[in-house]
């Protein structure tokens, strides 16, 4: 008995002490893949794409551009040929080309060819060859105002006024269409004066590639020396829905005569006493010089006649037309002739009757400009100023009243308070 109870108690003890084991010893844990198993398993890889650009260089066909940039030129041209406004005989110069592909020694997949700011060809290549698809970039529209006041020119008003409204070469262009609705009031060049100011109403055209264009002016409101002077544009269903210009009181501002018989103007000398430049010395200056560049077409002020063509002292190379009112306009120093300038053929306002030159007594070039009232030279500042144009209809005086209150209140809603600011209309 003794015994037997002996044995019971080292059992036990014994599986105490076991599960007291069991109990400390810690749980194994999952077996772990080594590092260097890792690195060797296999990752799958992903094409690393990069855009490269190019532009088309001077006398490089578009076929040599391409295969320059390893694409097979006659497939791509080809490609190009789907698309309905390709044209080869019109490629621009200095085309621009985005290649896309995995790296820049592989054959690219993609080529973009921005034939102009707002449209482009897509060419993708294919398991069965390269596939053209036009792109064309929408413009959104906005109405600008641009307001300033002139220190010295209009370039430099406008460039200034417009800065970050436009780009510094659409600034210019703006310019050229003020001078282009104003010709037949104002002459831009010679009747501007330190202190005149402006403000012009226009639509701004941009596109989600960041280009920008001038769209039409819409009003312009000028102070020259004390006078007003106004343009609305209004389209009352002439000219094939071209809209025209008119002052305040519905009257078109086309005249009779232009303002200058150039179309870009720069003035070396005005009407009055000046030291001739050749003979040295002082004498009546019985017209205007345009100083521009030679070869700059110059075109005839008003309609009338071709009255003389040819040689006269020194004007040197000229051409007289006589208008219907009588008057007479002389054209000097001309390069040569146009075809339109023969003695008794008639000219058109605005047609070329030659070219700016420097011959005669001339010391470079420039055109000489006179007109002549009764015989007598008249100074061109007053003698072509007129005011007068063709009325709108009564029908269409009360739309033109309307049309003209909204675009004054758009100048002053969109300028604000301070006269030297632009400020920009929500998009359309």
């Amino acid at each position: 008995m003794k015994t037997t109870t002996a044995r019971a108690i080292a059992y036990s003890a014994v599986a105490l002490l076991a599960m007291a084991a069991l109990r400390a010893t810690p749980p194994a844990k999952p077996h772990a893949t080594p590092a260097a198993a890792i690195a060797a398993s296999p990752v799958p890889s992903r094409p690393v794409w990069v855009s490269y650009h190019d532009t088309l260089g001077r006398g490089e066909s578009l076929v040599a551009l391409l295969e320059r940039r390893g694409i097979d030129g006659a497939a791509a041209i080809a490609a190009l040929r789907q698309t309905e406004s390709f044209d080869e005989r019109r490629v621009p110069a200095g085309l621009a080309l985005t290649i896309r592909g995995e790296s820049t020694d592989a054959t690219p997949s993609e080529a973009v060819l921005q034939f102009a700011v707002d449209r482009l060809v897509r060419l993708t290549r294919t398991a069965e060859g390269w596939r053209g698809v036009e792109e064309v970039i929408p413009w959104s529209t906005d109405t600008a105002v641009v307001a300033g006041s002139i220190s010295s020119s209009l370039y430099a008003a406008l460039d200034s006024a417009a800065e970050g409204v436009l780009p510094t070469g659409l600034r210019s262009e703006l310019a050229w269409s003020l001078a282009d609705i104003l010709e037949y009031r104002v002459d831009m060049s010679r009747d501007l004066q330190p202190g005149d100011s402006f403000r012009v109403l226009f639509e701004r055209g941009s596109t989600s590639t960041g280009a920008v264009r001038v769209g039409r002016v819409l009003a312009v409101d000028m102070l020259l020396s004390g006078d007003t002077v106004q343009a609305f544009r209004y389209d009352n269903g002439d000219a094939a829905g071209k809209g025209q210009y008119y002052d305040r009181d519905g009257k078109s501002l086309r005249a009779a005569f232009l303002r200058a018989p150039l179309e870009f103007r720069r003035i070396s000398s005005v009407f009055g006493r000046r030291k001739h430049p050749i003979q040295g010395v002082w004498k009546t200056h019985t017209g205007t010089d345009y100083a521009a560049n030679s070869g700059t077409p110059v075109r005839s002020i008003g309609d009338g006649s071709v009255i003389f063509v040819g040689t006269r002292g020194g004007y040197g190379n000229v051409v007289e037309v006589r208008h219907p009112n009588g008057y007479v306009t002389r054209y000097a120093h001309l390069r040569g002739f146009a075809k339109a300038a023969r003695r008794g053929a008639h000219v058109g306002i605005g047609q070329t009757i030659g070219y700016v030159g420097m011959t005669g007594l001339a010391t470079g070039p420039h055109l000489h400009f006179e007109v002549l009232v009764n015989g007598k030279q008249r100074d061109p500042r007053t003698a072509l100023t007129s005011k007068t144009g063709v009325a709108l209809s009564a029908g269409d005086q009360k739309a033109f009243r309307e049309l003209r209150t909204q675009l004054l209140a758009s100048l002053d809603g969109l300028l604000g308070p301070d006269s030297g600011s632009t400020r920009l209309a929500l998009a359309r």
